[in-house]
């Protein structure tokens, strides 16, 4: 049997990027430690735990935290198949902090370090409670299927816990959900880059947030200088907090089609079909045999990765259910919009779920406000001065 806590607000796992802290106390622990980043450490990490998960007793219970970061007890977020993979039984566990100040919330967006140890010290006491649930007994269905084994473990402590269990989970430090068969940012990603383009700009005294202003971008591969240049930033330094948004070759170039295609994005002023138009555009190629322009599956990797943050496993996924048959001819503009404008799951995607709030779009300069006797407010001003 082997023991997986689930929690109201915090699931964790040992990772190797917990590294600082004293390998003494890892080691005394007896923790599994996986790498996010090595494929090979994840292997590994899957044959130990189902060594110790089916060593009759000679080793302990494995403790997992099946959600694998903080949330802020509002839902159970997506559970990570590992803890199941092994298929056998498990003990789940919940763990509750009814305290009159929240001082155990530290997730993607919330309250820092310091705010919880102040939280935290302006009570007499935190409060935690501990409750085991009977053990999960697997169906033979579930003992092979480890994600339909987390789901159905998911649900009935979510049940427990009188809250919902949804399909968001973090990839890395994105938190992400599921729509239809792409995992997307539960916030799109371009907004953020928004609000640091924006902010790199007031700090630097670039160019204003006018899309007029930007300056043309090359084509083809771009370093530090041309990216700046691009993005209307006045030097190389002050793109390096950006970088992250963009896919970058072994020099550490970036494809000039991203930034287009972000800069467009976040214009704000773009209708759905016209900003498919342009992401075709850009990441499709000529056709050898038809002529035409065909949209593969590197390009559109390439989109849904910038725009949606959707995983590269996703996209070559749906991209050859999408081709079907010919994959290998990649797909016409009319079957990229049929999927990006007109497909019942996806459509939402690139209308509703990509437009910018208000504040955070790049406008284009229009002319200034007019008063009410019809003169516009700079001249009214310049009149009262003269």
């Amino acid at each position: 049997m082997r023991l997986s806590w689930g929690d109201d607000h915090r699931e964790g796992e040992g990772k190797q990027d917990c590294l600082d802290l004293p390998h003494a106390l890892l080691r005394f622990n007896q923790a599994i430690l996986v790498s996010r980043h090595d494929p090979a450490s994840r292997k590994k990490v899957v044959e130990e735990v189902k060594r110790r998960a089916t060593s009759q007793g000679k080793w302990p219970q494995v403790l997992f935290f099946p959600e694998g970061t903080c949330s802020n007890k509002k839902a159970l977020l997506k559970f990570k198949p590992g803890a199941f993979i092994s298929g056998v039984p498990i003990q789940p566990v919940l763990i509750r902090y009814p305290n009159s100040l929240d001082s155990t919330t530290w997730a993607w967006r919330g309250p820092g370090v310091l705010k919880v140890i102040w939280l935290t010290a302006a009570q007499p006491c935190t409060t935690v409670e501990v409750e085991f649930l009977p053990v999960y007994q697997p169906s033979p269905e579930e003992a092979v299927n480890p994600t339909l084994y987390a789901n159905n473990v998911q649900k009935v402590m979510a049940r427990a816990l009188g809250i919902p269990a949804t399909e968001c989970e973090f990839l890395g430090n994105l938190p992400v959900t599921v729509v239809g068969h792409l995992r997307v940012a539960l916030e799109p990603r371009i907004w953020e880059l928004g609000k640091m383009l924006r902010k790199a700009r007031s700090l630097t005294g670039g160019v204003k947030c006018q899309l007029d202003e930007f300056p043309a971008c090359p084509s083809g591969q771009l370093g530090p200088t041309e990216l700046a240049q691009c993005l209307g930033l006045p030097s190389p330094e002050d793109v390096e907090g950006l970088l992250t948004y963009f896919q970058q070759d072994a020099d550490g170039k970036t494809d000039s089609r991203e930034v287009c295609l972000a800069l467009e994005a976040l214009e704000g002023e773009h209708d759905p079909q016209q900003l498919t138009s342009q992401a075709f555009e850009l990441f499709s190629e000529i056709h050898a045999e038809t002529g035409d322009r065909r949209l593969h599956q590197d390009g559109f990797c390439a989109i849904l990765r910038l725009l949606l943050g959707t995983p590269k496993a996703d996209g070559m996924a749906l991209h050859s259910r999408l081709c079907g048959d010919h994959s290998q001819d990649g797909l016409t503009l009319d079957e990229f919009q049929d999927f990006s404008l007109r497909h019942p799951d996806y459509a939402r995607l690139f209308s509703t779920y990509l437009r910018l709030p208000a504040a955070r779009t790049l406008t284009k300069p229009g002319p200034p406000p007019a008063y009410a006797n019809g003169l516009p407010a700079a001249a009214s001003l310049k009149s009262k001065a003269d």
